[in-house]
């Protein structure tokens, strides 16, 4: 068991009890919050509460978390694009709409179910048992290049890379509006919304450094196309950035517009690039991939309308 203690900020009072255990605890859907609260294992100031009750600033709020239980993903047959493997790691083209791992409302059915279809027994275990092999991820509705590891010391090493920036990653994006300037870096700090727990937003409060360097591939009317570099790696950073500069990612609907693109599968967003030092040979390994077909018919689709 675990026992959260949380206390009403300012800008929640009012909100109900449910809600408010959902936008706090990332883990927990509001159903999930609900159940915890009809079991009685939510407590408002010490006492019993119902799910619809309103907070009031500075009550506290104690939520005691049953075990986890055990749970561990399994080999899927699902097509993968492999762009480079051997007996330590292996490269993915991963689609857009795919899951990296395993996690609540998408317990199969991800890109680790098919690594260990793939794979059979060679993936680390670093990760565990719903992330075996995962080395870093991209967000379901990005596509491109992801890496993971085949054993525990292939994935030690590339972990070390990740942090001092030497595994290095290029995205390319469609963002809406035209960018000036050539080329910039945005250097802003992200964290978790304080009200949307499943949203990231740049903040002092609690945000971790995030740098992103930018340069302009073609402009097109009302819309740019963009190459991204990531010297950090924080969750969403890119789609973060571009927002906060004023130019979301065409396709966005979490920090854009949020009508969905006809016939786009998430955002324009692809990992293009990617580039390691082999956790066995010390060889730079240079990988790329094109983008994928709906990318490119955006891109053809704003070249007919610039001309």
């Amino acid at each position: 068991m675990e026992l959260i203690c949380l206390t009403v900020p300012g800008e929640e009072g009012g909100v109900r009890l449910d809600s408010f255990l959902a936008a706090s605890l990332p883990e927990l859907t509001r159903s999930a919050a609900a159940r915890l609260i009809e079991t009685g294992r939510v407590t408002v100031n010490g006492a019993a509460a119902s799910k619809s009750a309103r907070l009031s600033v500075g009550e506290t709020v104690s939520v005691t978390l049953p075990e986890p239980e055990p749970a561990e993903a399994r080999p899927q047959e699902i097509p993968l694009d492999v762009v480079y493997e051997d007996a330590d790691v292996i490269v993915v083209n991963k689609p857009a709409g795919l899951v990296v791992h395993p996690a609540p409302g998408h317990p199969d059915g991800t890109l680790v179910n098919a690594l260990l279809y793939h794979c059979g027994d060679s993936l680390s275990g670093v990760g565990g048992a719903l992330r075996p092999g995962i080395v870093h991820r991209i967000d379901r509705d990005t596509s491109g290049l992801i890496i993971a590891a085949k054993n525990d010391a292939a994935h030690q090493a590339l972990s070390a890379q990740l942090q001092d920036h030497t595994l290095a990653r290029t995205y390319e994006c469609i963002v809406t509006g035209i960018l000036r300037e050539e080329a910039g870096t945005v250097d802003a700090p992200i964290g978790r919304h304080h009200t949307d727990r499943k949203k990231m937003v740049v903040t002092d409060r609690g945000g971790k450094r995030a740098v992103t360097h930018w340069e302009v591939l073609e402009r097109f009317p009302g819309y740019t196309h963009v190459r991204c570099r990531l010297e950090t790696g924080r969750t969403h950073q890119i789609r973060v950035h571009m927002a906060y500069i004023g130019h979301p990612i065409y396709g966005d609907t979490v920090y854009g517009a949020k009508k969905p693109v006809p016939g786009l599968t998430g955002q324009c967003l692809h990992a293009v690039g990617l580039r390691f030092v082999h956790p066995r040979t010390g060889e730079i390994v240079d990988l790329s991939c094109p983008l994928n077909g709906e990318f490119t018919a955006v891109l053809e689709r704003l070249r007919r309308l610039g001309t």
